[in-house]
């Protein structure tokens, strides 16, 4: 069990922070399990946060939860369910406005995206629409629409540091701190949660990383820690896409229903890191865990082709042996 980079704090925490929204996926259950390794492999707590401020489907947080379980991960304490910080989320928004540090936004999404398409405009960027209107036109808008608040922000742009991609750079425009529900943005819960459990490394998707200057900007305003960044690629479909439940037989349930236990499933995630196997189990995936072993590429999956070799697998005479089926199986994952 070895990990290659230096860590700073060997007194913090890893996490994992799934949104409510359905069952995990193999994609979601690889980042988990990796999470889950690198913290334990440094010698750091493991915490887990559900992400409850935007779309919650009934149960999906407990049989999330029940997952994790059944793939042998254990975490530190009871999970944290975001929205129960809301008024922290709240109040930390009203002392940066008080200090002139945000401003009403009473932009659509249309009027937004209109904006950034338009010559000289950064893609993905609020271009500062509201930044400056004075108090009447502000007064008008808001009978309007009701506003969302956004961070000032004094910068354009931040670089971070990421374990594996390494120097990144990205854009920082005055973000949502808080949506015109008045509910936490994204950006503003998970740097706030992040601190409060005491997280100082997280393991999450890559597509997350062009939002990682913007947290960590806001963490500086805020006088907190920036966390060690880990950004993992995705595990995509044979078609090169983001994988997702229409692509078959993706989650843990859809996988036992279809013959392939918990088991064979943590044996598969590991072999895509590029861990030695068998691994049967977390605690046998810890056991051989070596960062610099691991897969830098996508894994790309296809459901229906596990199927596949468990009835070719099942076809075979056991005299004839298992080598072959073993090899293919491994080609195709």
């Amino acid at each position: 069990m070895t990990s290659s980079a230096p860590d700073r704090a060997v007194g913090g925490a890893g996490r994992y922070a799934p949104s409510p929204s359905g069952d995990l996926h193999l994609g979601n259950l690889r980042t988990a399990l990796l999470a889950w390794a690198l913290a334990r492999a440094t010698g750091r707590r493991f915490v887990l946060r559900v992400e409850d401020i935007d779309r919650v489907r009934p149960g999906a947080a407990e049989r999330q939860l029940a997952d994790l379980a059944r793939l042998g991960l254990d975490w530190d304490g009871p999970p944290l369910l975001q929205s129960s910080r809301e008024a922290e989320h709240r109040a930390v928004v009203a002392r940066l406005t008080a200090a002139g540090r945000t401003y009403e936004c009473y932009c659509t999404r249309r009027e937004i995206q209109a904006a950034a398409s338009a010559p000289h405009g950064a893609p993905g960027a609020y271009p500062g629409t509201c930044r400056d209107l004075d108090d009447a036109e502000r007064a008008r808008r808001r009978r309007e629409r009701p506003p969302a608040v956004r961070l000032r922000a004094d910068v354009r742009s931040r670089t971070v540091v990421d374990r594996w991609t390494g120097a990144f750079t990205g854009v920082v425009d005055d973000f949502v701190l808080l949506r015109n529900d008045g509910r936490p943005a994204y950006n503003l819960a998970v740097v706030l949660d992040d601190a409060h459990q005491g997280v100082d490394q997280v393991v999450r998707g890559d597509d997350l990383l062009p939002s990682t200057p913007r947290q960590a900007h806001l963490a500086a305003v805020l006088g907190l820690g920036e966390p060690e960044w880990a950004h993992v690629p995705l595990v995509l479909n044979p078609r090169g896409q983001r994988l997702a439940k229409r692509d078959g037989a993706v989650t843990l349930a859809e996988l036992a229903a279809a013959g392939h236990g918990p088991e064979e499933v943590v044996g598969r995630l590991a072999a895509s890191l590029g861990l030695p196997g068998p691994a049967r189990t977390a605690q046998d995936v810890l056991a051989v865990f070596d960062e610099d072993a691991l897969s830098r590429e996508p894994w790309v999956v296809d459901p229906a082709g596990w199927a596949a070799q468990a009835r070719a697998a099942a076809e075979v005479p056991a005299s004839s042996g298992a080598c072959g089926s073993s090899g293919s199986a491994r080609k195709r994952s």
